[in-house]
């Protein structure tokens, strides 16, 4: 299993390396093509789409590509009209497909927009940004970079529990050494590309990515409290050895539009 995760692992950064560099429409496309199977996994596991034909689950893709297709031409003063169209769209569909949709299914596709599409969308967001090349992996190394450093100092140090009911495994003692080791890692990474950009962002850098490591435990933790209310361990097996996109990235969907808003506010 270790094995395969690690090699899963490189994969997926050298894909991340190759698509945020490149930026522009190949970063968009594939973030819409990852929300698109994030959004799936979840509509599986509460049961928006089944192995039938799914109008409701459609119709959230639809409004996601939209969305997509608004933020990449530049239009993103109505990103949040696009937001309630999508809500509208989906409205239509419960009512006049009544009854073959109830009514927290209908709200479970809108989740799905908003929690895999946009919240994903602010990874291209933030590359867009001014020096936005070197500062989207702020939000990999405040998320991923947690993620290691609090399993790291978990196995150390752990004694107490954080959240005991849905994660017996994660410690206080580990949440605060993923917090500490993000901001360390965002210190470093300013040193490492100030040779590049000619701006040294330390103290900076440090904040976003102790931000961005806070709220990426909440979203792991949102993460698996859906899978324990709907008794699944995964939602996929799109990844071997991690599960599916939102098993991987549900930290990440957090922090991205942390790390946007706090991109634009600090630097």
């Amino acid at each position: 299993m270790f094995w395969t995760r690690l090699a899963s692992g490189i994969v997926l950064v050298a894909a991340a390396l190759l698509t945020i560099n490149a930026g522009g429409a190949v970063l968009c496309v594939t973030l819409l093509a990852v929300s698109v199977i994030g959004m799936s996994e979840l509509y599986r596991v509460t049961n928006v789409e089944d192995k039938k034909w799914s109008p409701m689950a459609v119709t959230a893709y639809a409004g996601a590509a939209v969305y997509y297709i608004l933020m990449f031409a530049g239009l993103d003063s109505y990103l949040e009209l696009a937001a309630v169209g999508i809500l509208i769209a989906l409205m239509c569909v419960y009512v006049f497909m009544f009854p073959r949709y109830l009514s927290g299914q209908t709200m479970a596709a809108y989740f799905g927009v908003i929690y895999v599409a946009v919240m994903l969308s602010c990874i291209f967001r933030t590359r867009m940004l001014d020096h936005g090349k070197v500062t989207v992996w702020l939000i990999f190394l405040s998320s991923w970079g947690c993620d290691t450093c609090a399993y790291c100092a978990g196995m150390l140090f752990g004694k107490h529990k954080m959240a005991p009911v849905l994660s017996p495994k994660k410690s206080i003692e580990g949440a605060v050494g993923g917090v500490a080791g993000a901001a360390l890692l965002g210190a470093v990474y300013a040193g490492a590309t100030g040779h590049f950009t000619g701006r040294y962002p330390v103290g900076q850098y440090m904040i976003i990515c102790a931000a961005g490591a806070l709220i990426s435990m909440v979203g792991d933790l949102a993460a698996s409290a859906i899978k324990r209310n709907h008794d699944v361990k995964d939602y996929g097996k799109l990844i071997p050895g991690h599960g599916g996109i939102l098993d991987r990235f549900d930290s990440v969907i957090f922090t991205s539009p942390v790390i946007f808003l706090l991109a634009k506010i600090l630097l």
